[in-house]
Order: C-alpha cells, then sequence, then structure tokens
C-alpha cells in the first residue's frame, strides 16, 4: 500500500524547528513491513499536500492511506488536512496525543464523513497490521488502540498500547525527511547553530511523575528505556550515515537511571561521537542528577541542559504542579551544570491555579537566582487530560472558542478560577515582567542577545519577539473576561 505520513503546519505557535520523530517511527514500521512510505511536515513544505497527490496520480501510482498526527491545538488543522485527502479517494487515519485523549470526537459529525479510523497510544504495529487488513480486502476488527464507525456504530479497542520492548522497533525513517528544511533545535540550541542539519534522538518513552500540567497520552506513565547499545548505533548512524551536525534528545525524561544516562555518555566518547553538540530538547529532572552526570555529558559533546524549573514557590511545586522536586535540587542542579561546564536554561511557568503575585515573584526571583544561559517563561495553558484541565473545568471557565486556542505559545491569558484570587490580567503582567527583568534590565543578558547572528540577520521575526515578550499587543488581553464556547472544547 503506498501511504503518506503527514503533520500538520504549526501556524499557532512560534515554530517547530525540528522533525516529528514520531512520523519517522511510524514510517520505519510500514516500510519494514514492506509499504511505500513519504512523510509530507506541512511545516517546512513549500507546496500543499495535494500537490503529491497530483504527482502520484500523473505517474499512475496514487495513494492509498494518510495518517496524520495531531497535538491538540493542531487538531482543526488535521480534521481539514483528512478532509481533502478524503475528497480524493484516500483513507484517512488520525493519532497522536489529541486523539489519543479524545478518539471519538473525530468519529462524530462532522467529522466522521471523512475521518475512517483513529488511533490512540502508540501505534506503530497496531498501524502496521491495520494496513495490512486493508490491503489483503479484510475488514478490520478491534485492533489494540482502534477507534473506528461501523454501520453507525462506533467499535473501539479498550487498550491504549505501550510499547515494553523500544529496541523491536527499526530506527526512525531519518531519511524521509527534508532535513535540510529544519532550523534548529529551537529553543535549547538558541544561538549555537541556525543553520545545523538537525536530528533528534529518542532513548526513552514515559514519565512516572504525575506533574498536574504535563498532558503525555502516547507515551504513558510507565518509563521503557531503549538498551544503550540501541541508541549509541542508532546515533552513529545519524553522525556518520546521515550528516548530523546536532542532535537533540527528546525523551521526557531521560535521566530517569542515573547509571544508565553515565553509560550511554561514555559510550559517546568511546565511539567518538562527542564531536556532535548535543542538547536535551525537553530539558532534565534535576532530581536525577549529579556533577559526574553533567562531567560525562560535557565529555560527551552535550553543550547546553535545559531544567524544569517551573516555580518558584515551594507550595506551588509539592502541591499544585506536583512537580516531585524541591527548590534545593533545582539549586543544586544548576550549580552543577555550571561547574561542569555547561550552558543552562530554566522553563518557569506563569498562570498555574493558585499563582498569585506573591508566587509569580518567587518564580522571578528564582529565574534571577539561577541565571541561566536561557530562560523561558511561558504561560500555563490547560491542555486536555491533565489534572490542571479538571480542575480549571470543575472550578473556573476556559478562554477558548477552539482548540487552537491551547496553543501554548500563543501568549495570552488561557482561563480564569472563581476563587476570588485568581487574576488573569495579573499574570500576563507579572509574564511579560519576568522577560524584561531578565532579559532587558540586565546589561550582560542584552549584550548575549545582541552577539546572536540570527538576531540581525532576521530583523523582522526579533522585532516581532521583542514586541510579543515585552511590550504585548491586543490579542494578548483580548481573552479575558471573553465568553467560552464550553460546549466545543469539553471532554
Amino acid at each position: 500500500m503506498r501511504i503518506i505520513l503527514a503533520s500538520p503546519e504549526a501556524k499557532v505557535w512560534s515554530a517547530r524547528k525540528h522533525i516529528p520523530l514520531g512520523l519517522g517511527y511510524l514510517a520505519a514500521v510500514l516500510r519494514e513491513g514492506g509499504h511505500d512510505v513519504i512523510i509530507f511536515d506541512a511545516a517546512v513544505e513549500d507546496v500543499g499536500i495535494d500537490y503529491y497527490l497530483d504527482l502520484a496520480e500523473a505517474e499512475g501510482y496514487p495513494y492509498n492511506m494518510i495518517g496524520v498526527t495531531a497535538t491538540t491545538p493542531l487538531i482543526g488543522d488535521a480534521w481539514e488536512m483528512v478532509e481533502l485527502c478524503k475528497r480524493r479517494g484516500l483513507i484517512t487515519v488520525l493519532g497522536g496525543p489529541h486523539l489519543t485523549i479524545m478518539p471519538l470526537e473525530s468519529l462524530q459529525a462532522p467529522h466522521d464523513a471523512y475521518v475512517d479510523y483513529v488511533f490512540k497510544g502508540e501505534a506503530e504495529y497496531s498501524f502496521l497490521e491495520l494496513v495490512n487488513l486493508l490491503e489483503a480486502g479484510k475488514e478490520p476488527g478491534v485492533i489494540p488502540g482502534i477507534n473506528f464507525k461501523r454501520g453507525g456504530e462506533i467499535l473501539s479497542s479498550p487498550e491504549s498500547p505501550m510499547i515494553p520492548d523500544l529496541d523491536a522497533l527499526p530506527f526512525p525513517a531519518h531519511d524521509l525527511f527534508k532535513i535540510d528544511r529544519y532550523t534548529n533545535l529551537q529553543p535549547l540550541t538558541d544561538g549555537l547553530d541556525r543553520h545545523a542539519r538537525s536530528f533528534t534522538i529518542l532513548t526513552s518513552r514515559g514519565c512516572p511523575y504525575k506533574c498536574t500540567f504535563c498532558s503525555k497520552p502516547v507515551t504513558g506513565d510507565t518509563w521503557r528505556a531503549r538498551s544503550v547499545e540501541s541508541v549509541v548505533q542508532e546515533w552513529k548512524w545519524l553522525v556518520n550515515g546521515l550528516g548530523a551536525t546536532e542532535i537533540g534528545v527528546t525523551d521526557d525524561i531521560w535521566n530517569l537511571k542515573l547509571p544508565r544516562a553515565k553509560e550511554l555518555c561514555r559510550r559517546l566518547v568511546e565511539e567518538g561521537l562527542n564531536h556532535v553538540p548535543w542538547v536535551t530538547v525537553h530539558g532534565m529532572k534535576v532530581n536525577h542528577t549529579d556533577l559526574e552526570l553533567f562531567q560525562l555529558m560535557k565529555a560527551a559533546g552535550c553543550k547546553r541542559v535545559g531544567f524544569g524549573v517551573e516555580n518558584g514557590d515551594e507550595n506551588m511545586l509539592r502541591n499544585v504542579i506536583r512537580k516531585g522536586q524541591t527548590l534545593d535540587q533545582v539549586r543544586e542542579a544548576f550549580k552543577q551544570a555550571k561547574a561542569a561546564g555547561l550552558q543552562t536554561m530554566g522553563f518557569f511557568i506563569f498562570g498555574m491555579p493558585g499563582d498569585t503575585e506573591e508566587t509569580m515573584e518567587k518564580t522571578i526571583q528564582l529565574a534571577l537566582e539561577l541565571d541561566p544561559n536561557l530562560a523561558n517563561f511561558m504561560l500555563a495553558a490547560p491542555f486536555p487530560g491533565t489534572v490542571m484541565y479538571d480542575q480549571i473545568m470543575e472550578g473556573g471557565e476556559v478562554f477558548a472558542e477552539n482548540w487552537t486556542d491551547f496553543a501554548i505559545h500563543e501568549q495570552k491569558s488561557r482561563f480564569t478560577m472563581h476563587d476570588g484570587q485568581y487574576d488573569p490580567e495579573l499574570v500576563i503582567k507579572k509574564w511579560r515582567e519576568a522577560y524584561r527583568r531578565f532579559y532587558l534590565y540586565r546589561p550582560e543578558r542584552v549584550w548575549e542577545k545582541m552577539m546572536f547572528k540570527e538576531n540581525w540577520t532576521n530583523l523582522p521575526n526579533t522585532f516581532a519577539q521583542i514586541k510579543r515578550f515585552f511590550i504585548g499587543s491586543k490579542d494578548q488581553t483580548e481573552a479575558i473576561g471573553s465568553s467560552p464556547q464550553k460546549q466545543k472544547v469539553t471532554a
């Protein structure tokens, strides 16, 4: 069967700079199963998906199926894409984070007119089973993770599959990505190499921690690690076979087991792979680190590490965010990473339920104290499937008319709480204040930013970022006090 695997364009946030690795795994499994696959990532394409459909038909070898992955803010774009393809006669399949949380939504009117199948969970093997059955002319049954409509009835698998042996999966089909069209592994590589050949690698799946803002529906709460040998072999292929000049580790928590993390670093040195810089794209957990790990990471070629700090108030961390770490552990991790010669980045969240002017001020003070090379201050976004979302729907309201409004990088208030204390206008004020105090009010940080070449070669983007973070615009406040249409966004 001939299949397109696609990702919609991320119009609703800054820009995703790195490859959608999940599609790479799907493509590899399907290709290993004997199927013809291409990857269409709308974020880097200069033509629409219909261009490839037309081309295939002109060659007399049309595509039979499209599989589209979608996060919550991109589900609308995914529906548009599969509707177009359904009109062209393709079998349509949806999967990814949003579909794992809300698999039945896409099989109800009006979407059921153009969505054939929905998968939840890790669908590599289930997707292959569906393709094989359809190619053989058979009607599928309840495959693990599948949801579909037959005779007006929705058939659903009770399972959301998790693959226990990740070493059994083939390496992602990195060669199917138009790698030269990706820029870098933002935000962690900001200023390292704007034109790098940037590949990502996944060394584990899942995370046992239960932060209230975090949604990890596909990979789940069970941490499963690839063997160090498997990771090293893929790393070697990326560097020696595909010419990677930058690598990003995209695990939720790659350093959960310290001995394994250290062994991986040692092997990268032994194999001579440490000349290619790498970063931890989603950051690291501070309470699974020590000085030796950071020293080994430095020796293995790591340039910069990020940490999910989130909040500067101990009570917010422990009882609201439930981060499973302390502020002392945060301070120690930054101290050790710097001692090892690594650049650091901190991730901070403003506007969680329970955040007040005092707790947000503590977050700003902590960011200034830690003094990372880069700080990313984010506004809390209530994603369905999280504890945070349930809390807000029970005791507040979401400012959203559709799923696009859930984009985490659209810098405006997302919700309010009816507790008499939560103030969404104050959240925006303190968030913008954090950027000013961290970057503008300290000459050394201003000078560092001025030294980043891309800030001068792409001035329109630079001015847009300055306006967004330091000045603001109407769209950052217009949601406050608006009347949300809850029926469109509730589970």
